[in-house]
């Protein structure tokens, strides 16, 4: 009996440790494509959805709009003449075509995760729960940071009013 015991919490701690997770490379976006290097965010699947664990710095204080976006791409494209940095990357997920910016808990976009907060020293540490989200759900897909906070919602400005693009990372498969 001891030995099933011992079996039971062996198995249980080697699950914990194989937990679904994958680290994603942050950088500036800007007209040119992928900036400088910001740090990173670690994406880890749990029974309550995706936890995002940002590892950032130099980043401008404050409430950010934080999406998961449809390409795995960072690249500057041209829109109107001039180059949109990390427009690559598409819009925000939504496999489900809701067409609707929401709550990362809600019926909008799945992409939609909650806001990130940046300290007064630029830093972002603080971690996000994403419940709608699964790893499958994000891979070959790209993170992206906005240069304002997010209301999710379309009113009274499209897509939570979050502004440009300003950091952006490819998730990898």
């Amino acid at each position: 009996m001891k030995h099933l015991a011992l079996l039971a919490v062996c198995t249980t701690l080697s699950a914990s440790t194989l937990a679904a997770e994958l680290t994603v490379p942050m950088t500036l976006a800007d007209a040119a494509g992928s900036g400088a290097s910001v740090g990173s965010v670690r994406i880890v699947e749990t029974p309550h959805g995706l936890a995002l664990y940002p590892m950032l710095k130099g980043l401008k204080p404050g409430l950010h709009g934080f999406h998961v976006h449809e390409n795995p791409s960072c690249a500057a494209v041209e829109k109107d003449g001039a180059k949109v940095p990390a427009l690559g990357a598409g819009g925000h997920l939504d496999p489900q075509g809701s067409k609707k910016h929401g709550e990362p808990w809600g019926d909008g976009h799945l992409g939609d995760l909650p806001a990130l907060y940046v300290a007064e020293d630029g830093s972002a540490s603080n971690p996000v729960l994403a419940p709608r989200l699964k790893l499958a759900d994000v891979k070959n897909r790209s993170l992206m940071i906005h240069a304002g906070g997010d209301n999710h919602a379309d009113h009274p400005a499209p897509l939570g009013g979050g502004g440009g693009r300003v950091v952006c990372g490819v998730i990898g498969g």
